[in-house]
């Protein structure tokens, strides 16, 4: 079942394996899909996908493969007819029974060439004893049915799973952009050179003994280092939304290219949208279902992780400085966002902030919006999303003394 839906999903990047195409067949012949194509979607992508990173590939392949499936409008009046028809062929209403032959005739005929003519009311809306628009009928188009229907011409406009993939809202987050990347790739690869401040001399450092011998006139000098270990731990933490939507090129080629690195003993990504408060959240969707609390992240995490937050910095002045002034439903915001992000740099003994707006707009006598970049850099260091930022962040957080 769907085995070209498996291919397209290769195709487009998913990494599939047999036992997961296996499990979610199980999965369908249980019905835990609901006969729903949009229960279908979810199913399918909690089963196939590892990755949030993956999901812009899932969709475009879920929205190539589903796209066309939609009922033909010759099947659709067919049915309709073939019910009338039925209803008065079964009927035992005297009205029904004596109606005229020649209507009979007429609606034989009409099934037979599905040639039906429809009522038709404004933008293409029909009669709605016959099919609906933007309303409850099981047939119709920009409506809900709870019941389940037939979509009828137009778009789908009723959050259905094609019109979901179609979206691709997670473009943003993808972690396979290539063009780019490895100018992101170089300048991390800095943090390789952090300095091992820790730990005993236990090592032996054979080149190091070596020329130390050779130095001594052949008579044995044993040199010794700190083992190389592989200890850094980084935090990523991205702005998402808002105006963070003009520079998702830019933001993806950075989440790839810290997606890719393979020189972090630990990598975890988070998200907020303007400013970080009382909650953060573990998916670019800011809603309270990916939220969790902040202190608990701060409990989570200890001071040696590296903090990099990404985001333009750019919101209403009040969003900083007054309680209650997140933007966001549900996040009600007791404290100042200012005092969210100072616990977070007191926290942390590493951390940065990476802003896709060019360092020369950060005047805010010259860009009102800089007024809370201004505030922000105060707190944290900041740096442009460029490669010589990016070059300097990475000097910040390599570090031992911020």
């Amino acid at each position: 079942m769907f085995v070209n839906f498996l291919f397209e999903l290769k195709r487009a990047g998913v990494p599939v394996s047999l036992t997961e195409w296996m499990t979610l067949m199980e999965a369908l012949s249980k019905g835990l899909a609901s006969s729903s194509l949009s229960s279908f979607y979810y199913l399918a992508r909690s089963v196939l996908v590892k990755s949030e990173a993956l999901f812009d590939n899932y969709d475009q392949a879920f929205h190539n493969y589903f796209q066309e499936i939609e009922t033909p409008d010759d099947l659709v009046k067919f049915a309709l007819k073939w019910i009338e028809y039925k209803k008065l062929m079964e009927s035992t209403n005297p009205d029904d029974i004596a109606m005229d032959d020649e209507y009979i005739r007429k609606l034989r005929k009409d099934l037979v060439g599905f040639n039906m003519e429809f009522e038709k009311k404004d933008e293409g809306i029909v009669s709605p004893t016959i099919k609906g628009g933007s309303g409850s009928a099981q047939s119709g188009q920009g409506g809900f049915n709870p019941q389940g229907g037939i979509r009828i011409g137009g778009s789908p406009s009723g959050g259905s799973a094609v019109k979901v993939a179609g979206e691709r809202v997670y473009r943003g987050y993808r972690s396979d952009i290539i063009i780019g990347v490895r100018r992101f790739e170089a300048a991390l690869r800095v943090l390789r050179q952090l300095t091992r401040e820790d730990g005993l001399k236990d090592e032996l450092d054979l080149d190091g003994t070596i020329d130390a011998t050779s130095r001594n006139g052949g008579r044995l000098e044993i040199v010794w280092n700190r083992p190389r270990k592989n200890k850094l731990k980084i935090l990523l933490v991205m702005d998402s939304g808002g105006s963070m939507d003009s520079y998702i090129n830019l933001c993806s080629q950075l989440f790839t290219a810290v997606k890719r690195a393979t020189h972090f003993k630990d990598l975890q990504y988070y998200y907020f949208h303007n400013c970080i408060y009382e909650k953060i959240y573990v998916k670019p969707a800011c809603i309270d279902s990916n939220a969790i609390l902040t202190a608990d992240f701060l409990q989570r995490y200890n001071p040696d992780y590296r903090l990099i937050i990404v985001g333009d910095a750019s919101m209403a002045p009040l969003e900083l400085t007054a309680a209650g002034g997140a933007i966001d439903m549900g996040n009600e915001n007791k404290e100042p966002g200012l005092i969210w992000i100072d616990r977070l740099a007191r926290h942390f003994r590493h951390a940065v902030w990476i802003n896709p707006i060019s360092s020369k707009a950060w005047d805010e006598r010259k860009n009102y919006r800089a007024q809370t970049i201004s505030m922000i850099r105060t707190i944290i260091p900041m740096f442009e999303l460029s490669l010589d930022g990016l070059n300097e962040a990475v000097k910040k957080l390599k570090s031992k003394v911020r």
